[in-house]
């Protein structure tokens, strides 16, 4: 059985950092892609940051470019969201996901994921 557990996320401060994990359980990730989604009080889920995980190549959100950092332990078969200088648009319940698929529209997160974590709610104060 397939299963994605998030944890980091808490409430910060404006300009402060978190990073986020996402372990899976009952997957080998010989190819395919792991994403973070968010989805924020009354607005979609929104794409955040994907990682095809032969290869390692990542794909952002342009409202994250620049802020946040995805990255894999592939030993550990965890992903990591690095966020930094987090602005109050960035609170949600963040979600990991991860598909057995790496097309392009996957890595961009055009395409709906397979497997769907339980989320994380990350909380910016001004």
């Amino acid at each position: 059985q397939v299963q994605l557990v998030e944890s980091g996320g808490e409430l910060v401060q404006a300009g402060s950092s978190l990073r986020l994990s996402c372990a899976a359980s009952g997957l080998t990730f010989g190819t395919g892609v792991m994403g973070w989604f968010r989805q924020a009080p009354g607005k979609e889920r929104e794409f955040v940051a994907s990682i095809i995980w032969s290869g390692g190549s990542t794909y952002y959100a342009n409202s994250v470019k620049g802020r946040f950092t995805i990255s894999r332990d592939s030993a550990k078969n965890t992903v990591y969201l690095q966020m930094n200088s987090l602005k109050p648009e960035d609170t949600a319940v963040y979600y990991c996901a991860a598909d057995r698929r790496s097309e392009i529209g996957f890595a961009t997160g055009r395409f709906k994921y397979y497997y769907w974590g339980q989320g994380t709610q990350v909380t910016v104060s001004s």
